[in-house]
């Protein structure tokens, strides 16, 4: 036996050694991605991700030596960009499409857009206080009040006009001090207009969806703001519009977005890129470049300033366009409208640009890694994620693509028209979009084929490639759409933490025990019973309901989805009880489903998603007794 003294000492070293891994297991996380693309000994000053190496100094000669050596103009900076109205001539029919499309009106001065929230002294009830929407002379409004606390907002900008709509702005009357940034710096604003509802609702996903207790409460005040939430990266803030959205939401040159948001880009970049920060800052932002000197004259510090005046850039003063326009893909096409080019090219390539290498000539056009890779510059990115690694919300669907099948021969345009608005829904039908998949899948083409690899009618949804292969997990803005990470049904993963399975989304009535039984019998697989048993303790009830008790609230909005598109009226007292849940996404989501099952307004019961807790007591009552008693006498 050892002694107490040796145990306490083992003990003591146990903690030690246990606290140092941890800290190193962070600091490998939190430190810089380096690249094996370039030699961090050659020069210190540089930024790598995968792919993509950023040059603070000048680029070594080694690595100028094995990069491709490409004799054409820069189409890469801003002066190379001649805005889309120089495409309206001779592409007509795209410049139709993508004037009405949501890409243009992803972002939009508040004087040129089409603003769609209702403005005429509109007024609603929210988190105890009064919102009023108003116009005043030909500015656009916004006045939160409660109690003592009073702030009005003016409307700068718009982002988005489909299914939602969200306000930019400045404060011009609030509780904090004259110089906090919530009055001189344009912010994304607290409610937005749902569009085909017609009614103002809070906004989503700005800093991350929490619990209602947790959710950020736009009433209260943020004198402390500067400290603590406008402290982000570079010195920027998480609400300003230009140093965390505008990325996405407006046309900056391919060149500003390589320094501005270096891993964005380099997440799905196709090829070696080295990029020389000074050459490029000189030939493209000169006004940036402190005083002509030579980079290695410049310090840490002086190159630091440079990177932080790009990521927080204006877009109404540095953007080719607010939204995003034809060379947001196509890339700067002066040469092209000058009638020097015959195509434009569809990767960016400047004297500043080193790509690939010479013993591998890398093709600028139309290629199938080139167009993925325009979607993978902006719907890229991390979000929270499901059991198998598929994000649980929208915007960054090529990410996910990635992580699954097909995309080594697949196109995101295969599926979607680039030039042409996919308007309040997928129109294509079931039948086309298997088409889609047995393009390259042919082997399945036959009515016996199909039917012996699905084990489902050739006519029935059980046969429809998307609902197994690509189901029903991401939310989207109104409803769940589907996963873009291409995946196998008999996935491990999902099955085995209690998250949905493309079985229990259309046999929402079945249990998870039923589906174990069709999967051994019809493919062989088998899946280890206690980690089923930890998570799905309920083996006899159907697997959906399972799903609606998960702790993971993206589980319980996808469960609630998938019974109220089922019309399953034997789940209503779990249904209408998802009305309740702590989180205000999944109140939203259940609030549509049940409206969309039960064909009713649940406005008309005084109910609506962003109402506190003690509010939403009385409607869910006339609910319970209106539609469930209803479904027990039936």
């Amino acid at each position: 036996m050892l002694s107490r003294p040796l145990v306490i000492w083992i003990g003591c070293l146990t903690a030690i050694l246990i606290l140092a891994g941890a800290l190193y297991d962070t600091a490998v996380r939190e430190a810089p991605v380096t690249s094996t693309l370039a030699s961090p000994t050659t020069s210190p000053r540089l930024q790598a991700f995968g792919n993509y190496t950023l040059w603070w100094d000048e680029v070594p000669q080694d690595v100028i030596d094995r990069a491709e050596k490409i004799e054409l103009a820069s189409n890469l900076r801003p002066q190379d960009y001649a805005g889309p109205e120089s495409c309206q001539k001779c592409h007509k029919k795209q410049y139709e499409g993508w004037s009405n499309h949501s890409h243009r009106w992803m972002n939009a001065l508040i004087e040129d857009a089409r603003v769609l929230g209702n403005f005429d002294d509109e007024v609603m009830a929210y988190l105890g206080g009064e919102v009023t929407f108003y116009k005043n002379d030909d500015r656009y409004c916004m006045k939160l009040a409660r109690g003592e606390v009073t702030r009005e907002y003016e409307i700068t900008q718009t982002i988005g006009s489909r299914f939602f709509q969200y306000y930019v702005g400045k404060q011009r009357i609030g509780p904090e001090t004259g110089d906090h940034p919530l009055f001189h710096d344009d912010h994304v604003l607290p409610l937005g207009y749902w569009i085909s509802r017609e009614e103002w609702v809070p906004v989503v996903h700005v800093h991350g969806e929490q619990a209602e207790d947790k959710r950020h409460d736009p009433f209260l005040v943020r004198n402390d703001w500067p400290r603590r939430e406008f402290a982000d990266y570079a010195g920027a803030a998480k609400d300003l519009y230009r140093s965390q959205c505008n990325f996405c939401h407006t046309t900056f040159s391919a060149g500003d977005m390589l320094v501005r948001h270096q891993q964005l880009l380099a997440r799905h970049i196709p090829t070696k890129f080295d990029f020389s920060l000074p050459e490029y800052v000189r030939a493209a932002r000169p006004q940036l470049w402190p005083d002509g000197r030579n980079p290695k004259k410049l310090s840490d510090d002086d190159f630091a300033t440079i990177l932080k005046e790009f990521r927080n850039f204006d877009a109404t003063k540095h953007a080719i366009t607010l939204g995003v326009s034809c060379e947001a893909c196509h890339l700067g096409c002066s040469e092209h409208v000058k009638g020097l080019s015959k195509k434009p090219q569809f990767f960016p390539h400047a004297p500043e640009a080193l790509i690939g290498s010479p013993s591998q000539e890398y093709d600028l056009g139309r290629t199938h890694a080139n167009v993925n890779w325009v979607c993978g510059r902006c719907h890229a990115g991390h979000r929270p994620q499901l059991a198998a690694g598929m994000s649980t919300w929208n915007s960054t669907e090529y990410t996910d693509a990635m992580r699954g099948a097909c995309y080594s021969q697949l196109t995101c345009t295969k599926c979607h028209d680039p030039h042409e608005t996919l308007g309040q829904g997928w129109a294509r039908t079931s039948i086309e979009d298997d088409a889609i998949c047995l393009s390259c899948h042919q082997q399945l083409e036959s009515t016996m084929a199909r039917t012996t690899h699905t084990r489902h009618s050739i006519d029935s949804e059980g046969s429809r490639c998307m609902n197994c292969h690509m189901p029903r997990l991401n939310e989207g803005l109104q409803e769940v759409v589907r996963a873009h990470m291409i995946f196998s049904p008999t996935n491990a993963a999902m099955i085995e933490s209690n998250q949905p399975n493309a079985c229990n989304e259309c046999h929402v009535d079945q249990s998870l025990q039923w589906t174990l039984g069709y999967l051994k019998e019809w493919y062989g697989k088998s899946y280890p019973q206690r980690a089923i048993h930890a998570n799905s303790p309920k083996r006899d009830v159907p697997a959906t309901l399972n799903w609606l008790a998960s702790s993971n609230e993206s589980v319980r909005l996808i469960a609630a989805d998938c019974l109220s598109r089922a019309e399953a009226t034997w789940a209503l007292p779990e249904l209408i009880d998802a009305l309740d849940d702590p989180y205000l996404l999944n109140r939203q989501f259940a609030q549509i489903g049940l409206e969309r099952m039960l064909g009713v307004r649940l406005s008309d019961f005084d109910y609506h998603f962003y109402q506190m807790p003690s509010e939403r007591k009385s409607p869910m009552n006339q609910l319970c007794l209106g539609f469930l008693s209803a479904e027990t006498t039936d």
